[in-house]
């Protein structure tokens, strides 16, 4: 072999050698927008060297799924709240997953018992009530939501909405159909307008006197005294963590979950254990406003302002399965008309 040619050779040789690998990657469609969770993210990341992609998918992320098929390029999902996630699993888009790391950073209450969705973080559905027209200790549980000294002074957004469904669920496994219509009737009559907006909408009308108490997730607390304009709002309530009798405040999660057709199932694996750690909980708990659930974790010093309280241990697949139940009450005492 002629000189030139082998220090050809040689040379093709070295510079193949020095190409660099092809970039690890793992591939996540969120119903949160991709800024929220940059901070995970990047972490994960750093950590690993595995590149994140982020699509942001706010409807439409089961029909999607579908579509793609074994196609689909992406390995987890991530949404909020429970009926987000058993809609994903119970149209068959998801795989179990097995994991050490994960059985032992995520309660019982938050994970699918069949390993296909875990829980990162909570947030509860709690009253907001008005400093100055609401006394200390004058609602104490949702059951009290019916009571008619609550007339025409409770704010809520749609009952159709997937947070007030989920409660209405519990609320099913807790009492049964018929107690639970019973309720929504008593909540119902007690309305101070029709049911509209969000939750922070909620909060701004009682800061205007529109209403006393309202419906709402922890974490718009944060939301709001981030906002010039809502820390008005926000500075007019106090929070208060309802339970149910002989149970706990009811909890909801955001969570993630592993897609069947996963293409980087390792890369997949590597970042949900990530996300379950106590560290990448406190980064997204804290950046969210929301509760971590690793034991040892802690929630941001605002969110321990907030107090104290007992989170209901229903596994929230149980609730899931209620919804079409919890749907059916809803419409049947036509909650929003």
């Amino acid at each position: 072999m002629p000189s030139m040619l082998r220090a050809a050779i040689t040379a093709g040789g070295i510079a193949l050698l020095s190409l660099p690998a092809a970039a690890e990657e793992v591939n996540l469609y969120s119903y949160r927008q991709p800024e929220l969770l940059a901070p995970l993210t990047e972490a994960f990341t750093a950590e690993t060297g595995i590149k994140v992609n982020v699509a942001h998918l706010e409807k439409g992320m089961v029909e999607r799924l579908q579509a793609e098929g074994d196609r689909s390029p992406a390995d987890l999902v991530f949404t909020v709240d429970i009926s987000r996630l058993a809609a994903v699993v119970n149209a068959g888009l998801t795989q179990p997953v097995t994991s050490e790391v994960l059985e032992a950073n995520i309660p019982d209450a938050y994970h699918d018992p069949e390993g296909h969705w875990w829980g990162l973080t909570t947030r509860s559905r709690i009253v907001y009530a008005s400093k100055e027209r609401v006394a200390d200790g004058e609602v104490t549980t949702y059951e009290d939501l019916a009571d008619p000294k609550w007339k025409d002074r409770i704010c809520i957004r749609s009952g159709t909405n997937a947070y007030n469904v989920a409660l209405v669920s519990a609320m099913i496994h807790h009492h049964g159909e018929e107690a639970t219509k019973t309720w929504l009737e008593g909540v119902k009559a007690n309305l101070a307008r029709k049911p509209q907006g969000n939750d922070r909408a909620q909060v701004k009308a009682i800061w205007a006197g529109e209403c006393d108490i309202a419906v709402g997730n922890t974490y718009y607390m944060g939301k709001m005294l981030e906002d010039e304009e809502q820390k008005a709002w926000a500075d007019s309530v106090r929070i208060i963590f309802p339970t149910f009798e002989n149970a706990g405040a009811h909890m909801n999660i955001s969570g993630v979950a592993m897609t069947k057709a996963a293409p980087n199932k390792e890369n997949a694996l590597k970042m949900m254990e990530f996300l379950s750690s106590p560290k990448a909980q406190e980064i997204y708990a804290e950046a969210n406003y929301e509760y971590p659930v690793a034991p040892g974790s802690e929630p941001a010093e605002l969110v321990k302002s907030w107090g104290d309280f007992t989170p209901d241990d229903t596994n929230l697949m149980e609730l899931a399965k209620l919804r079409p139940q919890a749907l059916d009450l809803i419409q049947a005492v036509d909650f929003d008309g």
